[in-house]
């Protein structure tokens, strides 16, 4: 490996990383731990080294589609790569910050839809590349069904 491609797999892990920093800030408080939660909700621990993880292999599909194409040879599946990082960041200060559930859950509907065409768009250029996102897929999967259940068991907290 080059120092290019270090330099490159670096610059992902950043902005994975970067994004990651939202939920950093808006984190579990008071007004969450008070909410109803179904039994299989997991234990607030989890979740950092879940998305750590996660972030990882996110970076390094990322860089990997990267190393086949380029930026330019693959602008759109790094449209919807950069897409999906959006989205993944904007869900905790809507969920935890303005504490809108059924906001969270839409939004996540979206992520959820960019992580696929993500999977879509990288599959042909790099399998292996889309085989890394899959368990963000159903990470993200889980965290939707998760969400719809919270703001579900809590109508309370939905905006008048």
């Amino acid at each position: 490996m080059d120092v290019t491609s270090i330099l490159v797999l670096a610059g992902f892990l950043v902005a994975c990383f970067v994004v990651a920093t939202t939920a950093a800030v808006f984190r579990p408080d008071a007004w969450y731990r008070a909410l109803r939660k179904p039994s299989w909700n997991p234990p607030d621990w989890l979740f950092p080294p879940a998305w750590t993880v996660l972030y990882i292999m996110i970076a390094v599909s990322g860089w990997l589609v990267w190393r086949e194409r380029g930026f330019s040879g693959a602008a759109l599946p790094f449209v919807a790569y950069v897409a999906q990082l959006l989205l993944n960041g904007l869900w905790s200060p809507i969920f935890f910050g303005v504490k809108r559930l059924d906001l969270a859950f839409y939004e996540l509907t979206l992520l959820w839809a960019s992580i696929v065409v993500c999977i879509i768009l990288f599959a042909p250029i790099s399998s292996t590349a889309a085989l890394l996102l899959l368990p963000y897929l159903a990470w993200v999967s889980f965290a939707g069904m998760l969400n719809y259940t919270i703001w579900k068991l809590n109508p309370e907290a939905a905006p008048a």
